[in-house]
């Protein structure tokens, strides 16, 4: 049977967070105005990692802001934020993982609460063909509008849009001999409880402490 290999990307597979990130180079790019977006962008980061965020608001805030660009303008600063940020923060034990279930012939993804703007680039840069995330509204120009399509990709969200993922491809996810969650945060729980082996990576500290409690492997990718 085949197997399934899911992967959150921020501090998974990333020893950074590429949304918190994201505003941090628009600031120091001057493309927004700097004081009131990075107070912001910080307490939004901040719930996060609390698990306190509502993402709702949290992506109309990120949305928002990527609606005030053209779509090639935005693209042309994507562009270089990939070099400047994310190519130097794609570790080698990252991609090793990754081939790894690639080279087993896994079903591989990565899901994540980023929006597909700012990931779709990053899961090319990584080999990842399968992208589950945030997924924003364009218009027909393909401007981003502000808006938000669907529910977000963030804890119990996780799991439903792993299952319409896999409805779509038709092969459920009891269908697998085996489905693989790494990720490095207790957001995730949610996700990482219904696959058969979850991995706790670079976990923080409050999944690291339920992970141990269960017995479940700790992955600790940008040490080892």
């Amino acid at each position: 049977m085949k197997n399934l290999a899911l992967f959150d990307l921020d501090h998974t597979l990333l020893p950074i967070d590429s949304d918190h990130e994201w505003g941090e180079f628009l600031v120091r790019t001057g493309a927004v105005e700097p004081l009131e977006f990075k107070r912001r962008n910080d307490e939004f980061f901040e719930q996060y990692k609390a698990g306190t965020i509502d993402p709702v608001e949290y992506l109309e805030f990120a949305l928002g802001t990527l609606a005030r660009f053209p779509r090639k303008e935005l693209d042309a600063m994507h562009a270089r934020f990939m070099a400047e940020v994310i190519e130097p923060a794609i570790l080698p034990s990252a991609r090793a993982l990754l081939r790894r279930h690639q080279d087993a012939g896994d079903l591989v993804a990565i899901i994540t609460a980023t929006n597909r703007f700012v990931t779709a680039p990053i899961a090319r840069a990584l080999g990842v063909e399968h992208l589950i995330a945030a997924i924003p509204e364009e218009d027909e120009h393909g401007n981003l509008t502000g808006k938000l399509l669907g529910v977000p990709t963030q804890g119990a969200g996780k799991v439903t849009h792993t299952h319409a993922w896999l409805a779509q491809i038709g092969t459920p996810l009891d269908a697998f001999g085996r489905s693989h969650f790494y990720s490095d945060s207790h957001n995730d729980l949610p996700l990482l409880s219904v696959v058969t082996h979850p991995v706790a990576t670079n976990p923080n500290a409050v999944l690291a402490t339920h992970a141990t409690r269960l017995g479940w492997p700790l992955l600790h990718l940008f040490n080892d």
